[in-house]
């Protein structure tokens, strides 16, 4: 368990050094594409119906998380009877390819570069890498309120809740949460292909984020008053407007974080072609500006490492005591 956490540790400051590896193969493209074996196997066993695909999808979900957790597991205790280090440099290793908080500053912080040229084409190019909606037709404080959206959101999804899990139970559990995350990035759509198929994935989404979306709002809450944005109107907004999405997530850090800039963020957006009905978030207290997209960055990291001394401090104590 201390070398976990020593290793969860030493992958958060990895991650906030260095970013993203991109030069390895990143193990979720491996779950993402037994994703999509999977997907095409299981489809062609059993029977194209409502109860079949629901079946189909729900055994998928039980393939990809249990083999993204024994795999990690078994590699791990293979090291750890070789020797301790080499767990520990593994596992940091995996930490470190886990966590997504680098990434996601540097991807809104090339929408922030081409908004401060001017660059509204550039932009929307760069946006579209990091949002799910329609971005060609997004005006400068479109493109700005998507970027800080997706930040707010992939806070809890892409920072704190693979911290909270990796805190918990080391890279293992990890890597099932990623693995949870990207079955319902990969199939978690309410369209005629994955209504039913998608259906397990997307609401076991819904559960494994249930807590530490929760937990990521009011820390960021915090984080707003200790880094002089608005936390008052932070905690306002949160109370207010923490359900105003279709998922019971989203909106617990996008509201915060609204109410920490004094902006209004959401409103109805675009997918495919098709306009969708959303709620705004926050009040309009001033315009939306490209400086969002930073400030939205920094409320990320401390928010994390919050995440991290509070929690690692909590293990660490349980750890001691047994």
């Amino acid at each position: 368990m201390l070398i976990s956490l020593a290793a969860c540790i030493t992958g958060f400051l990895l991650d906030f050094l260095f970013g993203d590896p991109v030069w390895l193969y990143h193990p979720v493209r491996v779950i993402g594409n037994f994703i999509s074996f999977g997907e095409k196997t299981l489809r062609k066993i059993f029977r194209k119906t409502p109860g079949g695909e629901l079946a189909a999808g729900t055994v998928l979900w039980f393939l990809t998380a249990g083999l993204s957790f024994l795999i990690p597991f078994a590699v791990l205790m293979g090291a750890q009877t070789l020797h301790p280090a080499l767990r520990f440099v593994l596992e940091s290793f995996w930490c470190y390819q886990i966590l997504a908080a680098r990434c996601l500053v540097k991807e809104s912080g090339k929408v922030y570069d081409r908004l401060k040229e001017n660059d509204l084409p550039g932009a929307r190019k760069a946006v579209s890498m990091i949002v799910g909606r329609d971005t060609e037709n997004l005006t400068y404080e479109g493109v700005t309120k998507a970027a800080v959206e997706t930040v707010a959101e992939n806070t809890s999804d892409g920072v704190t809740a693979p911290l909270l899990y990796l805190i918990l139970g080391g890279a293992p559990l990890g890597f099932l949460y990623k693995a949870v995350n990207t079955m319902d990035s990969m199939l978690g759509y309410k369209n005629e292909k994955y209504l039913y198929f998608g259906r397990f994935p997307a609401r076991m989404d819904d559960v494994f984020n249930y807590i530490p979306s929760r937990i990521t709002a009011l820390l960021m809450t915090a984080a707003a008053f200790l880094t002089g944005m608005d936390g008052k109107n932070a905690w306002k907004i949160y109370l207010r407007d923490r359900r105003k999405h279709s998922s019971p997530n989203a909106a617990q850090t996008e509201a915060v974080c609204a109410g920490a800039l004094r902006v209004r963020l959401a409103g109805d957006a675009v997918y495919f072609g098709k306009l969708y009905k959303k709620e705004y978030l926050g009040d309009s207290l001033r315009p939306v500006e490209p400086e969002d997209i930073r400030r939205a960055g920094k409320l990320m990291y401390v928010t994390a490492a919050l995440v991290l001394v509070l929690f690692g401090a909590a293990k660490a104590a349980v750890i001691f005591a047994l």
